[in-house]
């Protein structure tokens, strides 16, 4: 089953700053065909480097 990437927000350390080293990571709001939704928390940088996008279709069994 494919999902769609409705929404892609930065991850929120609070007020906690990310330790040294950490990469940037985003949690990714996902839509599936039959409507029902769920997120993820990847790295940024994975994002980028897949292309993935708000609108994207996310093919991964999560």
């Amino acid at each position: 089953m494919g999902y769609k990437v409705t929404h892609i927000y930065e991850a929120d350390f609070g007020c906690e700053e990310r330790a040294d080293g950490a990469k940037a990571k985003c949690i990714v709001y996902l839509e599936g065909e039959d409507g029902r939704q769920r997120h993820v928390e990847v790295e940024d940088e994975w994002l980028t480097a897949n292309g993935i996008e708000e609108g994207s279709i996310w093919n991964e069994n999560i």
